[in-house]
């Protein structure tokens, strides 16, 4: 085992990563080498190589028949993964008819779709006390944005051994992400296990976000940054990120250009009538034309969206 790091001096730390942090404080997540980059295959996709692996999907899983519908609509597309939030956090407390978690159910509803396509699923743990029944109906754990800093979650997550895609806090640096990561490839140390972790950029918080609708910005810069440091693959989910559905293409290409190893994209058949973020979802049909995009900037820099 190399996370046994006991005793770990912490007494100068700072929002940048120091050659220190890299060695004492991520020996997991670090590169040993320039090249060292590592590859994971869950559900049949691989991450980490010549593919970029596309997951799309609705925010929240409403309904049997909308997941069925835009599983069966992302599959014909070309996308390698069904994404969905059965089990969705909400900025403040009220849910109501319009903003409503669908939780055993939508897992269900999940299941179904992916027996349905034979698309692999990643769905979003919120509590420690839920993540055995998730992770029972998923192919990869996810950890959103506000619980990448909850460390006893990221450790019993860990503790699965399952594929896990961990989200970037719109508030938090590079440091703070791949240290996040640690305490899950802690866990899969723990366990004799080869880490499988894909890093998620979602945007980050700025004084402006060109929008009055918008909250972030999405970060690129940090796609190149970590993989100067981490072996582990990165991906980018621009429908977060910008909040705005016309932007969502560009942002998808730019990433892929950046050297992203993964895309995120959310996907809804009727956007405007979406329970949660009808501005950033994408049409099935915007959908089909975003991948048939991607396909030469993939090809362009060796890269390849289809399996």
């Amino acid at each position: 085992m190399t996370g046994s790091n006991m005793g770990v001096d912490n007494k100068f730390p700072g929002k940048d990563l120091t050659e220190d942090d890299i060695q004492n404080k991520i020996p997991l997540v670090a590169k040993r080498s320039p090249d060292h980059r590592t590859t994971f295959e869950c559900g049949g996709v691989e991450f980490g190589g010549k593919l970029v692996p596309v997951m799309a999907g609705p925010n929240t899983v409403e309904n049997e028949e909308l997941i069925v519908k835009t599983a069966i609509g992302i599959k014909k597309a070309g996308a390698h993964f069904l994404r969905g939030g059965a089990f969705k956090p909400l900025t403040f407390p009220y849910r109501s008819a319009k903003f409503f978690e669908t939780r055993e159910k939508g897992l269900e509803w999940l299941q179904v779709a992916k027996k349905e396509t034979g698309l692999p699923v990643v769905t979003e743990v919120m509590e420690i006390s839920k993540i055995d029944l998730v992770a029972k109906n998923c192919d990869m754990l996810q950890i959103g944005t506000r619980n990448m800093q909850n460390y006893p979650l990221l450790t019993e997550v860990g503790k699965t051994g399952m594929p896990v895609m961990l989200k970037r806090g719109f508030g938090n640096s590079l440091r703070d992400w791949l240290m996040a990561a640690e305490y899950i490839a802690l866990e899969h140390d723990r366990l004799n296990q080869p880490t499988k972790i894909v890093l998620c950029e979602r945007g980050v918080v700025a004084p402006h976000t060109h929008r009055a609708t918008s909250r972030f910005l999405l970060d690129l810069q940090v796609i190149p940054a970590a993989q100067e440091i981490t072996h582990l693959p990165i991906m980018s989910d621009p429908s977060h990120a910008t909040f705005w559905q016309p932007w969502v293409k560009s942002m998808m290409l730019a990433s892929i250009a950046a050297g992203a190893d993964g895309l995120m994209l959310e996907v809804h058949p009727d956007p405007k009538n979406a329970a949660v973020d009808p501005l950033q979802c994408s049409s099935l049909e915007q959908f089909d034309d975003i991948m048939k995009a991607c396909r030469p900037v993939a090809e362009a820099i060796g890269r390849t969206v289809d399996a």
